[in-house]
């Protein structure tokens, strides 16, 4: 399957690591013109720098600008006007007990997580309707179905998503535009592995900690293992292409088979 996306212009936000940094990559090598979107100007600079040279692409740049606001938002939106595939990646978790967590933090949970990627597709998904294409991906997770106990709060956002995507693609029904979310697993990224390695004593071999992690946290996971970024970015790529365009309004789970509902 040769995915191309020479001329297509793709974002991806929270890009400058981990599954979006991923995603972005394998946007790249499809020859999409990849903007990365981080919060720190510094972050960005880097992570476009090290893609660039990591790709051979010439048409990857980035925009510094906190999306979980609606002041970065705007400032996105004002530097890019449109896109033809959207990635919302942005996303932030952290565990925490239920009834540990007050009002401000689900705010700022649903804040991040749901309404960044909603005032991005409130505003690019129109104009992709107008050219009658375009791509549009939530990176939600399997805590969407699977609620974790110790990350309530993160998995009510994961939720949201779901029932956000599947309601616009509702909407832009028989355009050429999709909308779809993507449902990763447990992944190593630097944020996960930060989250295990801090669950066991310093002298546990991260290698040991995960495999603690997956057979004491995630005992339901047929892989085993933490899932690479980058494989959560082969279906990100597969699904901003041409080769997606019967597949709307799905949830798609590339999440090594740790939700044991057989749907989504």
């Amino acid at each position: 399957m040769n995915i191309d996306l020479t001329g297509k212009t793709a974002l991806v936000t929270g890009s400058t690591s981990g599954i979006g940094l991923a995603a972005a990559e394998g946007l790249a090598r499809a020859g999409a013109d990849v903007v990365l979107n981080g919060r720190d100007e510094q972050r960005t600079a880097n992570a476009v720098k090290n893609l660039t040279e990591k790709t051979g692409s010439t048409k990857v740049r980035g925009i510094a600008a906190d999306v979980g606001t609606a002041e970065g938002a705007a400032k996105l939106i004002e530097a890019l006007p449109d896109v033809d595939v959207l990635v919302n990646n942005a996303g932030i978790f952290e565990a925490v007990p239920v009834f540990d967590i007050p009002d401000e933090e689900w705010q700022r949970y649903f804040d991040v997580n749901v309404l960044s990627g909603i005032r991005l597709a409130r505003h690019y998904t129109p104009r992709m309707v107008g050219r009658g294409w375009g791509r549009v991906i939530f990176v939600s997770s399997e805590s969407a179905v699977q609620t974790p106990t110790e990350m309530v709060h993160y998995g009510m956002t994961k939720t949201a998503q779901l029932a956000v995507s599947r309601g616009m693609a509702q909407e832009v029904a028989g355009t050429g535009v999709t909308v779809n979310s993507v449902l990763p697993g447990p992944t190593l990224t630097p944020g996960v592995q930060d989250f295990i390695a801090g669950l066991y004593d310093e002298d546990v071999p991260f290698e040991e900690a995960e495999r603690r992690f997956m057979a004491e946290g995630r005992p339901t996971s047929l892989l085993k293992r933490l899932i690479r970024p980058v494989e959560i970015a082969n279906l990100i790529t597969y699904v901003a292409s041409e080769f997606s365009s019967a597949t709307t309004g799905g949830a798609l789970r590339v999440d090594g088979g740790v939700a044991t509902a057989i749907i989504p």
